[in-house]
C-alpha cells in the first residue's frame, strides 16, 4: 500500500447531468443499436429495454458515437447527453445471430504489448487472435476487450506464447447495421415461436414496465412511407385500450424534400395525414454530429412534459433546441437556412421545422392530418396529446374499479373524482377545463343489465397563442397635445 504524505488531489470523469423524470412523453425508439458492445449481445435484438441513465441504455443496447449507422444511438444521446430526461424504451432489431458479417484476417502491430482492431461492430466471441499462423487462446495467451470507440483491444499476457510478438492477426465476425431493412423495424409475430418483433414488440411496453407509451419514434427508419404508417396504426388500440403519437421524418434525402417548397409533394406521397402523427424536416446539426430530427424532437417532447409536471399541456413549438443548424441527408453536407415565412409555410403543410431566432428554436404545432383537419383536437399536436394522455389516464385510475357493482356510488365516484381532477388542472392554467356527467340516456336498462355504464367528458386543453397580433396606428392626437404642453 502506498504510503501518503502531504497533499493530494484525484480527479474524477465529469458525469452526465442528473436526468429528470417523466412518464407522460415516455419515448418508445425502435431501431438498430450497437448490440456488440452491450453486456448480453445475443439476447438484445427484440426485446423491450427501459433505461432510466445513459449507462443502462449502453448496457442494454450497446452505445458508440457512430450516429450514421446505428439511430438508436441518436435517441439515447438525444435523451441523455442532449436534454437529460428519462426514462426511454428502447427496442433494438439488429440481431447479431442475423445481421452480421465476416472479418477477414488482418495484421495489427502491437505496442505496450496491446494490438487495437479498428473495425466496428467486432464480436467479440468471434475474435479469433494468430501470432503468424499459431492461433492464440484467450485468457491464456491474451485477452480482449473494448475500447472508448468501441474498438477490440487485444492485450497479449506476460507469460503468453506471444509476450514478445510485434504484429497479431485477427480475423472474426462483425454485426452489419446496413443489414436492417424496413421489414425489420416493422416486425411481426412469428405463429411458430410465438415471438413479437420490431414496432409489434410496442404491445408489451404496459405488461412489462406499468407505463403507457407517450412518443414511438424511429430515427431515420420512419421516413419510409410503409414504417411510418405502421407507427402511426400502433398509435392507436396499444393493448387494445391506449393512445399515443408518433415522430416521424419527413425524407429529405435528394428524393425527397431538399428545398421547403418540397415539403408539401413529399408529405403527400409519403401518405402522411394521421392526427396522431408529428413529421418533422429536415435534419439537425449539433457540432459535428448530424441527428435525424425526430430524434431530437422526441426527447424535447419528454424534455418539456417532465418539466410540466408531467402533464402534457404545453406546445413544443417555440422551444429551445439544443442543436447548431439544420442540414439534409447528404451526411450533413448541405446546409439548410430557413427565415420564419418559410418555416411558416412548412407548418402550414402539417410538418414541424426549426428556426434561428437567439438559437434554435422549434417550430410548428400542426399535426400530419392539418390542413385537411382542422378540429382543434385533431389538428393541434399539444390538443391531440393532451386528449390520449388524458384517456390513458382515466384508463389507468379506474380500472380497478372495474366489476365493481354498477350502483350510485359508483357513479358518483367516478364523476366527483374526475371533475375535482379537471378543476385542479385548471386551476393550474394546465387547461381551460374538463367535466364528466353521467347521462341517463346513454344508459339504457338494456345497457346497465347487460353490465356497461357510460360516462360523457368535455375537456378543453388551450390552443396555441399561434398568431400574436398587434395593430399598430398612429394617433396625432398624442402628438397635438405633447406639443400643446410644451407651451
Amino acid at each position: 500500500m502506498a504510503y501518503n504524505h502531504g497533499v493530494r488531489v484525484l480527479e474524477n470523469p465529469t458525469s452526465l447531468a442528473v436526468p429528470i423524470v417523466g412518464t407522460a412523453g415516455l419515448q418508445v425508439a425502435v431501431g438498430v443499436s450497437p448490440v456488440n458492445l452491450a453486456s448480453d449481445p445475443y439476447h438484445a435484438a427484440n426485446v423491450v429495454k427501459l433505461a432510466y441513465s445513459f449507462a443502462e441504455a449502453s448496457a442494454a443496447v450497446g452505445f458508440s458515437d457512430n450516429l450514421k449507422d446505428y439511430n438508436l444511438n441518436q435517441s439515447i444521446s438525444a435523451t441523455f447527453k442532449k436534454l437529460a430526461v428519462a426514462p426511454i424504451v428502447l427496442i433494438n432489431v439488429l440481431d447479431p445471430e442475423k445481421h452480421r458479417a465476416s472479418v477477414e484476417e488482418k495484421g495489427y502491430d502491437v505496442k505496450d504489448m496491446q494490438a487495437v482492431v479498428d473495425v466496428e461492430g467486432m464480436l467479440l466471441d468471434k475474435v479469433a487472435v494468430k501470432n503468424g499462423v499459431t492461433e492464440l487462446e484467450e485468457g491464456t495467451d491474451y485477452i480482449a476487450g473494448f475500447d472508448s470507440k468501441g474498438h477490440v483491444v487485444v492485450t497479449l499476457l506476460e507469460g503468453g506464447s506471444a509476450a514478445t510478438a510485434d504484429k497479431v492477426n485477427v480475423s472474426g465476425e462483425k454485426v452489419d447495421p446496413s443489414l436492417v431493412t424496413a421489414e425489420d423495424i416493422i416486425g411481426g409475430y412469428d405463429a411458430v415461436t410465438g415471438k413479437e418483433s420490431g414496432l409489434e414488440l410496442i404491445r408489451q411496453v404496459h405488461p412489462l414496465f406499468g407505463m403507457v407509451p407517450g412518443i414511438i419514434t424511429s430515427p431515420g427508419y420512419s421516413k419510409d412511407p410503409v414504417v411510418a404508417s405502421v407507427m402511426a396504426a400502433k398509435c392507436l388500440n396499444i393493448n387494445g385500450i391506449f393512445k399515443c403519437e408518433c415522430i416521424v421524418d419527413l425524407d429529405c434525402t435528394a428524393a425527397g424534400a431538399v428545398k421547403y417548397t418540397d415539403v408539401k409533394s413529399v408529405k403527400e406521397r409519403s401518405g402522411f395525414v394521421s392526427c396522431h402523427m408529428e413529421p418533422v424536416w429536415p435534419k439537425v446539426r449539433i457540432g459535428d454530429e448530424v441527428y435525424y430530427y425526430s430524434a431530437v424532437f422526441s426527447a424535447l417532447v419528454a424534455y418539456v412534459d417532465a418539466s410540466n409536471d408531467d402533464v402534457p399541456n404545453l406546445y413544443m413549438s417555440n422551444k429551445s433546441l439544443p442543436i447548431t443548424g439544420l442540414c439534409l441527408d447528404d451526411d450533413g453536407d448541405s446546409e439548410v437556412v430557413m427565415d420564419k415565412e418559410q418555416a411558416n409555410l412548412v407548418n402550414s403543410f402539417g410538418v414541424v421545422t426549426a428556426i434561428n431566432i437567439n438559437g434554435f428554436k422549434s417550430w410548428g404545432n400542426n399535426t400530419a392530418a392539418y390542413p385537411d383537419t382542422t378540429d382543434p383536437k385533431d389538428r393541434w399536436f399539444g390538443c391531440r396529446r393532451f386528449f390520449s394522455w388524458w384517456g390513458n389516464s382515466f384508463i389507468l385510475t379506474y380500472f380497478q374499479k372495474v366489476d365493481d357493482p354498477i350502483n350510485y356510488r359508483l357513479i358518483e365516484s367516478v364523476c366527483d373524482a374526475e371533475n375535482i381532477r379537471g378543476n385542479s388542472y385548471a386551476a393550474q392554467g394546465k387547461c381551460a377545463g374538463a367535466r364528466m356527467v353521467y347521462v341517463q340516456e346513454d344508459n339504457p336498462e338494456e345497457d346497465i343489465l347487460n353490465g356497461k355504464v357510460q360516462f360523457r367528458q368535455y375537456l378543453a386543453p388551450y390552443t396555441p397563442a399561434e398568431d400574436i397580433l398587434n395593430v399598430l396606428e398612429f394617433d396625432p392626437s398624442m402628438l397635438a397635445a405633447a406639443l400643446s404642453g410644451g407651451e
